[in-house]
């Protein structure tokens, strides 16, 4: 091949000619050396080779080139085996390269990549080394994760240990990745040391999301779970402090605490652990952890000891701590609901039921009971107690009593007296208790002092409610305590001062309607009628309607049954009293006072006046009382305007009972012609298709008394009100609906194609109403009882028209009768006896 300028070193093709040419023109030109890298892309190795050399000989600066080159070399040794030679070569190549290219992270990269696949360990940490060293700051991060990456997986962890430090001083914020690498080779001591760190730092964000409760989670695991590994750490210390940190998981670090120690061997310690936990926590839920891994402990040493006995053999010795590790264990599981009862003492010790429950759990122990109670009465606060505070000091006084030392027992009343409760029945109810105590022992004296003392003055008065003042001087207007005084004193004291009680109960304006009703009774006990009588007065100024009821209620019929009529004028002020307050309650009985000592007339007006006044929903009832007394008292004649007046007061439901009882009294007076009246009137209230009760009433009754005429006037009347309840609002969209979904297209007229629902209603009304009309019989002269031959034509005319709700009335009806007229009536005849005659009929 001839040569360029005569020059023997460079041989080239003629095909390359071009492209020599160009690069003479141009050699430091990195486009003019790529194009002809494309074009000779497909040549020899050793070609491609050369003219990257020649390339980067003139531009060694060239990044493009260099990575090109570096990467076709690469290529070209892939696949071989590591101790070719090649590999070396293309490793000075790299070496080449990186004297230009030493701040190009890329090329370091794939350096470093290609040293590790050819697994010398030691120059390719050294190359990361090199690497990090020759880059900026800023690019560290492109080869940190492959450093990392190939230091993870030799088999040295020392060496991986210390590239980690190395890079957690640039990445703290890694260091949840180094401590779980730590704990994977086994290296704990210093995984609990980094995690303490972290744990420790406030500033520390977890990249997994771990909260700091978390965080100390799994250090408590780790160093409780490895005592014998990790030895630069204070345990306990550790622990506590995340005790006074948590508050909230006390029972997962007391639990890791134990577990430290028993793992460590120190079972003495683990127990120790368990108690204070148990004495501490605060929760139900650590408690629960606590007390079940404590058991779990206990149970476990007592396998274990149970297993060293059976392969080493019983000893006395061992037979010993056997059974008091057992005894241990019961008494543990005995414990149990004291310990827990003491947690929600600690959790709220102003708790009243759980001071309770635990007086109970000490059953049988009279020293812990009092010892309880002494605690409870000291501890509970109660403003803040929950539940009823006095009841600990009654049931510690009643404790006292049932052990006969009422010494001690009144002793802790007087206590309890003294104590500034919440409420004031509180103090009342200790007040009543105490009383009660001395009533049980039959001290009767001693009970009347108590409670007579409770109910005392105090010294500064204050109001039931004033919540400012204590309420010692607040008792004293408690109506519990002064029901029990009364009571005691009815029972054990004088006339008088039971008397005196019961005003001051009044005077106190505290008493309540049944006080009242038993200081009247307790008068009228010893023939005090008329003191009674005031008592009954004085309770009556003091309420109102409605709880005044009961007080006008006994009294009235306490002065009824004392006077009854002797006093009437008295006796009718107070009914007028009565009822100028109490919404007609007593008319009732104030009729029935006029009915059995007054007049009858002043009777039927107290009647009267009671259906004005009372509620909607009596008012049939007190008309139906009305009517009845009237019947009796004047007769039934008298009741006709009671039951006009009823019939127009009452609903239209009430009003058509009415209107049935009072047509039937006047067809039993013979009044037919009024009854009918009266059902006439009824109809226009009686939908027939609701009230067919009604109508078959009315059918009934003019079959029985009336004949053809007034039959169809019935039937006449029942059209015409079925055509008024049709044209309603409500009936009207029912049959809407019924029309729309029952008829079809084809059932309307053609015209009537385009009109609406409403226009069809109307018409259907209009038809109704029309045929209503035509069902009006012509006027008539007079009613024929019996048929005439003046009427037969008449009738026959209207038998001709056709009647649908035409009911058939006789029993023969044939299906002809249209076509005929009606049956005449045929009299039976017979021959007059001639006696009857006498004389005057001629032989």
């Amino acid at each position: 091949m001839p040569s360029l300028n005569g020059k023997p070193d460079v041989m080239f093709e003629d095909d390359d000619l071009p492209y020599e040419e160009e690069i003479i023109r141009n050699p430091y030109s990195v486009k003019c050396w790529m194009r002809y890298i494309e074009f000779k892309q497909n040549a020899g190795r050793s070609t491609l080779n050369m003219i990257y050399e020649r390339a980067l000989k003139e531009l060694p600066g060239s990044y493009k080139l260099w990575y090109n080159y570096l990467r076709e070399r690469r290529k070209q040794i892939k696949g071989k085996c590591v101790t070719e030679p090649g590999y070396e070569e293309v490793n000075n190549c790299h070496e080449r390269a990186l004297v230009f290219m030493h701040k190009m992270p890329r090329i370091w990269l794939d350096y470093c990549q290609f040293l590790v696949s050819q697994c010398k360990i030691t120059r390719s940490r050294q190359t990361f080394d090199r690497a990090l060293r020759a880059l900026p700051v800023t690019q560290h991060p492109r080869i940190w994760p492959l450093y990392l990456r190939f230091a993870r997986n030799l088999p040295l962890p020392e060496t991986a240990i210390r590239v980690y430090r190395r890079y957690l001083k640039l990445s703290p914020e890694n260091t949840e990745e180094y401590i779980d690498y730590l704990r994977s080779v086994g290296r704990l001591d210093e995984a609990a040391l980094r995690l303490a760190a972290v744990v420790n730092d406030e500033s520390f964000v977890s990249k997994e999301g771990k909260s700091n409760y978390q965080l100390w989670h799994e250090l408590c695991d780790l160093i409780s779970q490895n005592p014998d590994k990790v030895t630069s750490l204070n345990v306990g210390a550790i622990i506590r402090g995340g005790l006074t940190r948590f508050t909230d998981q006390l029972g997962k670090l007391w639990c890791s605490l134990a577990d430290y120690y028993i793992r460590s061997g120190h079972f003495e310690k683990a127990r120790d652990v368990y108690e204070e936990a148990i004495l501490t926590v605060v929760t139900v839920r650590d408690f629960t952890q606590v007390f079940d891994s404590y058991a779990q402990f206990e149970e476990s040493m007592i396998a274990a000891k149970m297993e060293t006995t059976a392969e080493m053999g019983k000893d006395e010795e061992e037979d010993v701590d056997m059974e008091l590790r057992l005894a241990r264990f019961e008494q543990l599981i005995a414990r149990r609901p004291l310990l827990l009862n003491s947690v929600l003492l600690r959790q709220n010790p102003h708790n009243v039921h759980e001071w309770h429950k635990r007086v109970k759990l000490y059953d049988g122990n009279a020293r812990q009971i009092i010892n309880t109670y002494t605690e409870a009465v000291q501890t509970v606060d109660p403003m803040k107690a929950t539940g009823k505070p006095h009841s600990l000091w009654v049931s510690f006084a009643k404790f006292y009593e049932e052990n006969e030392q009422l010494d001690d027992a009144r002793t802790i009343f007087e206590k309890a007296t003294k104590v500034n409760y919440k409420q004031v029945d509180d103090l009342a109810a200790v007040w009543c208790e105490y009383g009660e105590m001395e009533l049980r022992h039959e001290n009767y004296e001693q009970a009347l002092r108590i409670l007579r003392k409770a109910t005392a003055i105090p010294s500064k008065k204050a109001e039931y409610f004033d919540v400012s003042e204590p309420v010692q001087n607040r008792v004293y207007k408690s109506l519990k305590v002064w029901s029990m005084l009364a009571d005691l004193e009815e029972s054990l004291g004088t006339f008088q001062s039971t008397k005196a009680v019961y005003d001051r109960i009044i005077d106190l304006r505290i008493a309540t309607p049944q006080i009242i009703i038993n200081y009247a009774m307790f008068l009228e006990e010893h023939n005090y009628y008329e003191e009674s009588f005031k008592a009954y007065e004085r309770g009556i100024a003091l309420f109102r309607w409605p709880n005044v009821y009961d007080i006008w209620n006994t009294y009235l019929t306490k002065f009824i049954d004392r006077y009854g009529g002797k006093k009437l004028e008295r006796a009718r002020d107070l009914f007028e009293q009565a009822l100028d307050g109490c919404p007609a309650n007593h008319l009732l009985l104030y009729a029935k006072l006029e009915e059995g000592y007054g007049l009858a007339r002043h009777a039927m007006a107290v009647y009267e006046r009671a259906t004005q006044a009372v509620d909607d929903g009596e008012r049939h009832t007190m008309f139906n009382i009305y009517i009845k007394r009237a019947a009796e008292i004047y007769g039934v004649t008298y009741t006709r305007a009671i039951y006009q007046k009823s019939i127009e007061v009452l609903p239209d439901m009430h009003a058509r009972d009415m209107c049935l009882r009072f047509a039937d009294m006047e067809s039993k007076l013979g009044e037919i012609d009024r009854a009918r009246a009266i059902y006439s009137y009824c109809s226009q209230i009686c939908d027939p298709r609701v009230t067919a009760t009604f109508w078959q009433t009315w059918k009934e009754f003019e079959i029985r008394h009336g004949n053809e005429d007034t039959i169809r006037e019935m039937l006449r009347i029942k059209r015409s009100v079925q055509a008024t309840y049709n044209t309603q609002v409500n009936f009207m969209t029912s049959q809407m609906m019924k029309a729309t979904t029952s008829s079809t297209v084809s059932d309307l007229a053609p015209g009537q194609m385009g009109i609406d629902d409403m226009k069809m209603l109307e018409q259907k009304a209009q038809q109704l109403a029309a045929e209503a009309e035509q069902d009006k019989p012509k006027p008539k002269e007079k009613i024929l009882f019996v048929r005439s031959d003046t009427s037969r034509t008449e009738l026959a005319e209207l038998a001709k028209q056709a009647n649908p709700d035409e009911i058939d009335i006789g029993d023969d009806d044939d299906e002809d009768d249209n076509n005929q007229g009606p049956e005449e009536v045929q009299l039976e005849q017979k021959s007059v006896p001639t006696a009857v005659f006498g004389g005057l009929k001629e032989d």
